[in-house]
């Protein structure tokens, strides 16, 4: 995970401290926990579970109701500490730290009668680097809502929002109906991208394509599937043609979400010292539209 700036941890805290994250598999996968090495720690010893969902001030943990572990928890008057693990940036170490919990109580997890979900409050405030990974999924999560003025922002590809956003390239591939063809990007959004290929608007438009954008910082390549809906012409190219695509929502990784909220948050700040940068909106230079 990038560094976050003490003010932007302190924000995330005060905006969504009570807000619960689910850990799915793609939340394991957007926040890399380390799951065999999340563990409960409670009269000295070490105790096996699974983390099911967290917020900025509790999290829920799954537990063997055979294990010993509720006994040793209210012997220990319902104190105990958790240990989160995560995957280092890069090949760096894991980070691993423990957080003093307090149980607030247990209920069988569905119709298991070995399985418990105890919920565990934490004793003092989370330590940043567990507000910073839940506190991006939560605003990148806030901020693609139907009603957010940011799900519509469009980013324009330029030079300077293509090395903010880490993108490797604007030329990439497309895949429509299966079949691979080379495009450049032009924008970009939560839901959408608009790309310039070769071919007639007549023959894409309603067409189902695969978007591929490859990122750097980590490397990683998301594969968007959608529609293309509208269309417009290429000015001085008549065997180009400028694509409006639209993502489908259930498709969207949250990791290509969560960079796109980055990017905006980051522009945003920008702007508020400094009136004169208009970044969210791009500036003047495009690609220059090629035989992609």
């Amino acid at each position: 995970m990038n560094a976050l700036s003490r003010q932007q941890i302190i924000t995330y805290y005060e905006r969504y401290k009570t807000n619960e994250v689910i850990f799915n598999k793609e939340i394991l996968e957007v926040t890399g926990l380390l799951t065999k090495k999340v563990c409960l720690k409670c009269m000295g010893k070490l105790w096996p579970c699974i983390i099911y969902a967290a917020s900025l001030q509790r999290v829920k943990v799954l537990v063997n109701t055979k294990s010993g572990f509720l006994q040793s928890l209210q012997e220990a008057n319902n104190g105990a500490n958790i240990q989160f693990c995560f995957k280092g940036n890069e090949g760096a170490d894991p980070v691993i730290f423990f957080v003093a919990v307090r149980s607030v109580g247990y209920i069988p997890y569905g119709n298991s009668k070995d399985t418990a979900m105890v919920t565990l409050q934490f004793v003092q405030q989370a330590p940043d680097y567990l507000i910073g990974v839940l506190g991006r999924i939560l605003d990148t999560t806030a901020n693609t809502q139907s009603t957010s003025k940011r799900r519509g922002e469009r980013i324009i590809i330029t030079n300077e929002t293509q090395r903010m956003l880490g993108i490797l390239s604007r030329e990439t591939a497309v895949s429509v109906q299966g079949v691979p063809r080379q495009c450049i990007l032009r924008d970009i959004s939560f839901y959408g991208a608009k790309i310039i290929i070769m071919g007639l608007a007549n023959f894409l438009n309603d067409r189902e394509a695969v978007l591929r954008i490859d990122f750097e910082e980590p490397r990683e390549s998301y594969f968007l599937k959608g529609k293309f809906l509208h269309s417009e012409t290429v000015e001085g190219r008549k065997d180009l043609v400028a694509m409006g695509m639209s993502f489908y929502d259930d498709l969207i990784p949250m990791k290509y979400k969560i960079r796109i909220n980055t990017y905006i948050t980051q522009v945003r700040a920008v702007n508020r010292t400094d009136s004169s940068t208009v970044l969210v909106q791009g500036d003047s230079q495009e690609a220059s539209p090629g035989d992609p």
